[in-house]
Order: C-alpha cells, then structure tokens, then sequence
C-alpha cells in the first residue's frame, strides 16, 4: 500500500455475523489507502479456524478471555465487565499506537458498544458507528428507543407505520425475543445502540440506498447516515478488489470440496440450498419437519448442520440420504455456493448477512425467520423487495413439512416464483451498481475516506 492517508481502529463486537461487515469495509477504506486496524477480543480471536491476513489484528479484552460471553453468568454481567475492561484496554491500544508512530485518526465501533464513543472523545479522535442491521429494523430499535414502539410489541402495536416505509409492519414483523431476563438484556443492548449516537461524527450502514432509499432519507433527517453497503468480498460484486475472495474469518471450516464437487454434478438451478447461519438453534421437531419437507420436495438439496445440531436430525436420515438426492454437511462457503449455477432457492432464517449475500448474488429465497431482525427481514423481502416467501409456521411455531414443499415448489417451479426470480435480478444489478465505481455506496465511502483525510490524528 501506498502512504497511508488516514488510520482507523474497527472495534467489532465479538460474533462473525457483526465481524464480517465490518472486515468488509476495512477492506475497501485499506483499497484507498487507508489503514487498518481491526481490534477483536481475545476469547474471539482464540475460536477463529481462519484469520484475515490483510489487515492488522490487535486483541483487547472483554474481561473473559478464556471463553468470552459463555464464561460469564450472565449477558448483564457480560456487557458491564466488557464496557469497563474493554473501555481500558481500547484506551491502552490507542496509546500504543500513538508510541508505534502510527497514531489512530478515527474509531469505527459497533453501536452494540456505545462506550467506544466516550473513549474516542477522550483522545480527541473522531468516531463512526457501524450498524451491521439493515435501515428498516434501525429505525425499528429508534423508534423503541423513543419509547413508539415496544418490544415486544403491545395490542396497540398490532400495525406499524414506518416513516419511509409503504407497506404496514405488522406485530409478526418486528424484531422477536424470547420473554426472559437475558431476552430483555439483549432488547436494551439493540435499543442502546441510540443512546449517545448524537455524538458520533458518522452514521454507517450496511445495506445500499436503492434498496431502502425512503427509511434512508427519513432516518437522515436525524442522524448523519451513509449507506457502505452490501459489505460482501468484491469478487462477488464489482470486482475491483481482485483478491477479496472471501471474509477471510470463519469461526467453522468450511467443507468447501465436498460441496463444490457435488455441486458440479448437479443441472442448472435444480438445488435448494438450506442454511441457518451460525448462531441459529432449531428445535429438533422443526428439525424433523424441514428435513421430511426437503425429502419430500423431489428437489436437490444441500443443507448446512452445524456438528452441534446434528443430532436432532430424524434417525436414519443420514444414512438413507442418496447422493443422487441430496448432500448434509457441517459448514460451507456460502459466497461459492451462492454463485453456483446449480443453485435454484436458497432456504434462510433470513439473517441479515445472509440475506445480502442472496441479494447481491440474485438467489430467490424460501424464509423460516427464526428470532432478532429476521421477522423484519422477511417482510421486506417478501412484501417490498418481492424476490422471496414467508414458509408460515403454525400454532406452535413449526413450519410443517407440506408447507416448505409448497413453497419451494412456488419459488422454483410456479409463475409467482418466475417474478421472484426476476425480481432477484434486478436487485442483483442494483446492489452490483452501489459498490460499482461511481455507485451510491462507493460514493459515500470516498466522502468517508475524503473527510478522514482533513483530520490529522492527535
């Protein structure tokens, strides 16, 4: 890299699906000679099977360096230990740098840790919050956070208007939680990501403005919002970056020849692929029902169980599954997956990343939104974004097996599925155009990059 113009320290909080996007805008600011440091905890950095080598890594602690959040009692505990050590320690790491001749001119932090706002302020640095959610649900958590909207939702909240938004979100839409102690933790943690955002310098957002240009324009009224994304490796976007390929950061490894090689034997979007992400916990008669669901659907399949979740798979499952009808494995990579002209439906929990990697790779989806923002992102891309459909679950809360066979039949084979895949197109294009030279996203990162430039570090 040349001279570098600027330097900024990325304070992700600890989980892949928050590191990821992050990683992934470090990348472009480091393509415009920027440099990076991206700062993780210590118990995070010690589960990674894979670590990025483009950047610069440089660990601060949360107060639990052995195991992170599962060494403490509980998510209170947690947040408090994590603000107060890692408050100290972020402190230390400026410092350090400053000493190393390499002094930091800006923090880019998660708004899941609000504290990085004050400690930037005490060294005079300016400061980015990086929201890893979508603009609809981070209106969503405003609106709670000026006391609108509860969470959950009361009977008076059984339709909501969001400003900017032209369809009704309903109570099933919103952001759910289990009713608990940790459940209502969690709540305040997403509603406090607003609560000193008035002093930060910038506003950024991992989602791109033509896909929610209205909530965009409302929520900018208020606060000093660029939209940077979608934050996926750029070979799979404009291809600027020619060797950002991948994330670089897995905390699984990926069975990437055994997906690819049975991928390549399979025709032209004839597979449903099925993948819950990393964190998602499905109940093993879900379980039982999705996997009799995709036997039944005389569709290919391949399907992402994690290690720990394989056990609730229907007995026999495994053993009877043939290699002519479908392929079970641990983990994969996804991006490639995605891309694979195999590929006819991709069936998600709707997660926010995974719904962008769809996105931007044009693959029609069949949701079981399974908790957090993923209610919100089914609505939109079901209702709004029209390139997806909602598998309902009943009475209890399963998606039975007649119903996944329904709607993978409608996105695959049907007419209404034929404008969902059609629909994909278009936002493929678009969210191709936002990262593309000149496009909305590039735009606003080269304004970031242009500001950061005029401020010299302390």
């Amino acid at each position: 890299m040349n001279t570098p113009k600027a330097h900024c320290l990325i304070l992700p909080y600890p989980v892949q699906g928050h590191i990821n996007p992050m990683l992934q805008f470090s990348k472009r600011l480091q393509s415009k000679c920027v440099k990076i440091t991206i700062a993780p905890t210590k118990s995070f950095l010690k589960n990674m099977k894979e670590l990025p080598t483009s950047v610069s890594i440089e660990a601060i602690s949360d107060g639990y360096d052995d195991d992170g959040i599962n060494q403490a009692k509980t998510y209170e505990a947690y947040l408090t230990r994590f603000k107060e050590v890692g408050s100290d320690t972020l402190s230390q790491l400026i410092q350090k740098l400053t000493n190393s001749g390499c002094p930091v001119n800006c923090i880019v932090y998660d708004p899941f840790l609000p504290w990085a706002v004050e400690v930037a302020k005490n060294f005079g640095l300016v400061s980015a919050a990086f929201f890893t959610q979508n603009c609809v649900v981070d209106s969503i958590y405003y609106h709670v956070h000026k006391g609108v909207i509860k969470l959950p939702p009361t009977q008076h909240d059984a339709k909501i208007l969001i400003p900017g938004l032209s369809c009704t979100i309903e109570s099933s839409d919103v952001p759910s939680f289990e009713s608990s102690p940790e459940s209502d933790k969690l709540v305040e943690l997403l509603v406090n990501q607003f609560s000193n955002l008035e002093k930060t310098d910038w506003v950024l957002i991992n989602s791109f403005y033509e896909l929610e240009k209205e909530v965009i324009d409302w929520m900018s009224k208020i606060y000093p919002i660029k939209t940077i994304g979608p934050t996926i490796p750029s070979m799979y976007l404009d291809k600027r970056l020619h060797d950002d390929k991948e994330y670089g950061l897995s905390i699984f490894k990926p069975m990437t020849n055994e997906c690819l090689n049975w991928l390549n034997h399979q025709p032209i979007s004839s597979v449903v692929y099925v993948s819950f992400g990393s964190l998602a916990i499905v109940e093993a008669e879900q379980m039982e029902e999705l996997a009799w669901g995709l036997k039944n659907s005389n569709k290919r399949f391949l399907w992402v169980v994690r290690s720990s979740e394989e056990p609730k798979l229907p007995k026999n499952f495994l053993e009877e599954l043939t290699s002519e009808k479908g392929l079970v494995v641990s983990w994969c990579p996804q991006l490639q997956v995605l891309e694979h002209e195999s590929i006819g439906c991709f069936l998600t929990h709707c997660g926010w990343n995974s719904t962008l990697e769809a996105i931007c790779l044009g693959v029609p989806m069949v949701i079981m939104p399974q908790w957090s923002d993923q209610p919100t992102n089914t609505k939109l891309v079901q209702d709004v974004w029209e390139m997806g459909v909602r598998a309902k679950q009943d009475d209890k809360g399963i998606v039975r097996r007649d119903v996944i066979q329904e709607c993978i039949k409608l996105v695959m084979e049907e007419d209404k599925g034929k404008v969902i895949r059609e629909n994909a197109k278009i936002w493929k294009e678009l969210a191709r155009n936002a990262m593309g030279e000149g496009g909305s996203s590039d735009k606003n990162i080269e304004e970031f990059v242009s500001k950061l430039v005029t401020i010299s570090p302390k």
